[in-house]
């Protein structure tokens, strides 16, 4: 039991690292998006709120935000499938140490 666990772990933290990248490349370049927005919008308006407000609604930003979502919902499922596989290596542990202790006793 405990092998394929570890396994397991092995064999998709790198599918995790790799989400994990995606997502904080997402995070920063969502504030390059939104500069080049709020530049593009300047010539339509001068009020640096006017702008943000335009590159916030910006097809282009919404977009983005679908992709950083996307990205952050891998990764919350791989992280969380690799937190079971460690627990199940832990549980493993202990349910051994205790038939070692039992066997003992007797």
């Amino acid at each position: 039991m405990s092998h394929e666990a570890i396994d397991f772990i092995f064999q998709n933290a790198p599918e995790y690292a790799k989400a994990k990248a995606e997502r904080v490349y997402l995070e920063e370049f969502r504030k390059t998006k939104k500069a080049l927005l709020m530049k593009a919008a300047m010539s339509k308006y001068e009020a640096v709120g006017a702008q943000e407000r335009e590159a916030y609604a910006h097809p282009e930003y919404q977009e983005l935000l679908k992709g950083l979502q996307a990205a952050i919902e891998i990764e919350e499922e791989l992280k969380w499938k690799l937190e079971a596989a460690r627990l199940r290596v832990e549980v493993y542990r202990t349910e051994e140490a205790s038939a070692r202790m039992q066997m003992r006793a007797a």
